[in-house]
């Protein structure tokens, strides 16, 4: 079975595909990036070149590139938005809506145009690999590649194997991961994978914690992050995920195990149908009106 990464296509061009065409230039892959639409290309691409440029001004020790660099790594990227300049990738990988009928029906749509020893990865966070590689016709060359926002920054993929994903498509997987500069870990095609598997319990624990009266946001944040000594405490990293994020993923977590720790809180539930999404809404667990000195909310 031939495995030869040399040519790498990305579906979607937002937070994620973005962040996976530049990791993908940067480590020296001609990258094609496919959207619906040129504005959304333009958008990311402008994203892209704004983050080299503050890699352009970090020194080489930390990471820095130079100005040429930047040049070359722009010119592995190009945009479109007709599939059939898929056809000669030699990986896929695909971070559109987290949605199934959506993505099951982009790798319908692209199966027959790319060549066929291509794998196929999605870079989903919660959806059944083995549910989406149903709508192939190469199982066996479909794997998960799970990046972590910003990607550019975040050392870590999950690669997921499925039963019917050949060994040497996981090994082609994991040693591509390797060459983008991140660090891969194995796991398989059980719902959450291991980060969430673990994050997403934890997460919802601090909002039942709140909502029994053990702590107010800031001293459950402080709490955990002084006590534990993580980033950042949980709130924060809630309205930095993406209430409406964490939300999709709970129904997705409960669906599969039917436990308690993977459902939904009644106060996320709230927040989410009020809009109250985050960091990017404005407004979640913390008010965000000035970025730089947030509010914690009272419930």
């Amino acid at each position: 079975m031939n495995v030869n990464i040399k040519k790498v296509g990305v579906l979607g061009c937002g937070l994620m595909g973005s962040g996976i065409a530049q990791v993908s230039a940067t480590a020296g892959f001609d990258v094609t990036v496919l959207e619906v639409e040129q504005k959304y290309l333009d958008k990311g691409f402008a994203g892209i070149e704004k983050s080299l440029t503050k890699f352009a001004e970090r020194p080489p020790e930390k990471g820095g590139i130079t100005a040429q660099q930047k040049t070359d790594i722009l010119g592995r990227l190009k945009g479109t938005t007709n599939k059939q300049e898929l056809a000669d990738c030699d990986i896929i990988v695909e971070a559109i809506i987290e949605n199934v009928p959506e993505k099951k029906k982009m790798y319908s749509s692209i199966d027959d145009i790319v060549k066929k020893d291509a794998i196929f990865a999605t870079n989903t966070s919660s959806i059944s690999v083995t549910e989406l590689l149903s709508a192939t016709k190469r199982p066996e060359r479909f794997i998960g590649l799970h990046f972590f926002n910003p990607v550019p920054l975040m050392k870590l993929v999950e690669v997921v194997k499925t039963i019917a994903t050949a060994d040497e498509v996981y090994e082609a997987a994991y040693e591509f991961s390797k060459k983008l500069g991140k660090v891969p870990v194995r796991t398989s095609d059980k719902t959450g994978f291991i980060v969430n598997r673990l994050l997403v319990p934890y997460l919802l624990d601090a909002i039942r914690a709140y909502e029994e009266g053990v702590g107010s946001i800031p001293d459950i944040d402080n709490a955990m992050k002084l006590g534990c000594g993580y980033p950042m405490g949980p709130f924060t990293l809630l309205d930095f995920v993406g209430l409406d994020t964490t939300y999709y993923i709970t129904h997705v977590m409960y669906d599969e195990f039917k436990e308690r720790r993977f459902a939904s809180p009644p106060l996320l539930k709230r927040l989410v149908m009020a809009g109250w999404y985050g960091r990017k809404s404005g407004k979640g667990f913390y008010d965000y009106a000035d970025p730089n000195n947030p509010v914690p909310g009272k419930f």
